[in-house]
């Protein structure tokens, strides 16, 4: 490995490792604050305490930033971190834990990505320690929503069917709605920049456009491939840890999941039996511990064949609708109908969203709208001048 791509690698790897310490000094600040609003003491203490893990992170971070000779960054985020955002004061406390509980299980997606794109075994050490803590705050959130009294049946039963939605047909189904977002946004931005500088040339800008279509289709399909298999990967070798450590001591594991049942409301007495009879089948009490403890099942992983073919398909059809007008129109007018229904595809592809996350519909259509507007502006306006200079 030459000089050069020493260099470049370490700088990307530092680049990772301080983003990795803003997000869990956000984590951290978005605690607190949920901390600090929340009235019951039980749900305080926890939130405090998982606040303290997100500081343990972020000082394994900066221990290994230190050790590659790098600088700690400022933290820049709020000093509520994401508990004031709009779709956690729009939703309340509830909808604030469940918007939480998403954002760890994106925060494992992100770490896993970075063991295959990371070529630092300190740092991969320190992000398998980070992932199974991240997943049992996932799993801690869960049991904060669960209800206080069985009482409450029927919401008991609402929150179990909105996971199990989420598990099972939200993988593809936000593969291909951030497709659509993806594809969208870059050949828009192209199409605008290159209209700006050609004075909406239609078939260079239907070249423009075509070209980034393919370009991007590839690049999310490919990603969304490596991801999923990243993610499955991830799974078998934490399953294969959890194994060993009930072949090497199963009366603790047995307890543990005594207590995950505890936890649930399930009566002492009850919990032990309960954990006695899953025992019974030692892959039936892997996969329930694995479950439990680190909040895995192979139902919830993503297939990396149908990641990649709903992640580039869907590219493909976000992008295609910025270049429609210019098939059959040119110059100004072919701008300007492909500005209105680009800005209408964002609003749809932002309403969309809300498949899978707990925003509104109205504001995250809005947003993405708003964020479409002024991307296509600076890009035309970009273009505009190029096609000056150009001139």
């Amino acid at each position: 490995m030459s000089e050069t791509t020493k260099t470049t690698a370490n700088r990307r790897l530092v680049e990772a490792l301080q983003r990795n310490w803003q997000a869990e000094i956000e984590g951290a600040a978005t605690y607190r604050a949920l901390a600090h609003r929340e009235r019951d003491p039980h749900r305080r203490s926890v939130l405090l305490k998982l606040a303290e893990a997100e500081v343990r992170h972020a000082q394994r971070w900066e221990r290994r930033l230190h050790e590659l000779g790098a600088p700690i960054p400022t933290y820049t985020g709020s000093p509520t971190g994401e508990a004031d955002s709009l779709a956690n004061r729009i939703g309340g406390p509830e909808s604030a834990l469940r918007r939480v509980e998403l954002g760890e299980r994106e925060h494992i997606a992100a770490y896993s990505r970075q063991l295959q794109e990371l070529n630092d075994e300190p740092s991969a050490q320190i992000l398998h320690e980070v992932i199974a803590d991240e997943r049992g705050h996932s799993q801690t959130l869960k049991s904060l929503m669960a209800p206080a009294s069985p009482r409450d049946a029927r919401t008991a039963l609402d929150q179990i069917l909105k996971r199990e939605r989420h598990r099972t047909g939200g993988n593809w189904i936000g593969d291909a709605i951030y497709g659509v977002n993806d594809g969208l946004g870059a050949i828009f931005g192209i199409v605008s920049g290159v209209s700006g500088a050609t004075q909406g040339t239609s078939h260079v800008v239907l070249l423009a456009g075509l070209a980034g279509m393919i370009a991007s289709a590839l690049s999310m399909g490919s990603g969304a491939y490596l991801a999923a298999k990243s993610e499955r990967e991830l799974y078998e070798a934490e399953l294969y840890r959890e194994r060993t450590e009930i072949e090497e001591d199963p009366e603790e594991e047995r307890e543990e999941m005594a207590l995950f049942y505890q936890l649930k409301g399930v009566p002492e007495e009850d919990a032990v039996k309960m954990a006695e009879h899953v025992a019974q089948d030692p892959e039936q009490f892997l996969r329930a511990m694995a479950a439990e403890e680190l909040n895995l099942s192979e139902e919830a992983l993503s297939k990396p064949i149908v990641s990649a073919i709903s992640g580039s398909l869907s590219t493909a059809v976000g992008a295609f609708i910025p270049v429609i007008p210019f098939f059959f129109m040119s110059g100004y007018p072919a701008v300007i109908v492909a500005a209105i229904i680009s800005l209408a595809a964002h609003f749809a592809v932002g309403a969309a969203k809300t498949l899978v996350t707990v925003r509104s519909w109205w504001s995250s259509g809005l947003e993405m709208t708003i964020v479409g507007a002024v991307e296509g502006v600076i890009t035309y306006a970009i273009g505009l001048g190029l096609g000056h200079v150009g001139a």
